[in-house]
């Protein structure tokens, strides 16, 4: 069993995976600061001064009273709150990861299209003894006929 695991471990998908991962929860964080610190303290600033992580709906007060200034002082205080705001920022976190991924994969399939490209044929066959000859040959090294241009 332990050679199995062994073999399992050492497969290179496995390895790629766990690189794969990493790389991608780094990614993540990246994105998330992206979100959070970048794209959303402009929208908010155009909105009016908007900081959408303090975006909630009350549903419940908690232990003191409400109004609360923020997201952080309703939770505090125990009241039970829709946090819209957090949703939103998710959302566009993301669409940011997906479109990053997608131009990932986009990129990676062109590269594979032009390595699968089939090679200009070097060889061809002799119509009469069916050898393999140059393509560039006007005689069969092996029954000497004319060969027809290549086409």
């Amino acid at each position: 069993m332990w050679k199995e695991f062994k073999e399992f471990i050492n497969r290179g998908s496995v390895v790629d995976l766990a690189v794969g991962v990493i790389i991608g929860s780094a990614f993540g964080a990246i994105a998330q600061s992206l979100v959070n610190d970048v794209i959303m303290p402009p929208i908010g600033l155009l909105l009016g001064g908007v900081d959408f992580g303090n975006l909630f709906i009350l549903l419940k007060a908690g232990v003191t009273a409400p109004p609360y200034a923020s997201l952080a002082d309703a939770q505090a205080a125990g009241a039970v709150t829709i946090n819209y705001g957090a949703f939103i920022n998710v959302v566009i976190h993301f669409l940011i990861v997906s479109w990053a991924i997608f131009m990932l994969i986009r990129g990676l399939n062109a590269m594979k299209r032009k390595e699968t490209e089939p090679a200009a044929p070097t060889t061809r066959e002799c119509p009469y003894c069916l050898s393999t000859v140059p393509i560039k040959a006007t005689r069969c090294a092996h029954c000497t006929s004319e060969l027809p241009p290549a086409s």
